[in-house]
């Protein structure tokens, strides 16, 4: 599967992927300040592990960071 990830293509392997799935690849030791939404739509943590993506999908990973 080939998906656009903040403007990206990325290929993964598997063709049924999570939003959680995805995010454990890609982040898989910060999960905590993350913000995802598909086709500018934001999808709350309690849906992550049953929301599949599809290659149409348009996904915008947002991760907050400390600084001053």
């Amino acid at each position: 599967m080939e998906l656009k990830i903040n403007n990206q293509h990325k290929k993964f392997e598997s063709e049924n992927l999570s939003v959680q799935a995805l995010l454990d690849i890609e982040f898989p030791n910060k999960q905590n300040g993350i913000a995802f939404a598909i086709n500018k739509s934001v999808i709350p943590r309690t849906e992550w592990k049953t929301t599949v993506l599809s290659e149409t999908d348009d996904i915008l990973i947002i991760t907050a960071t400390q600084g001053g």
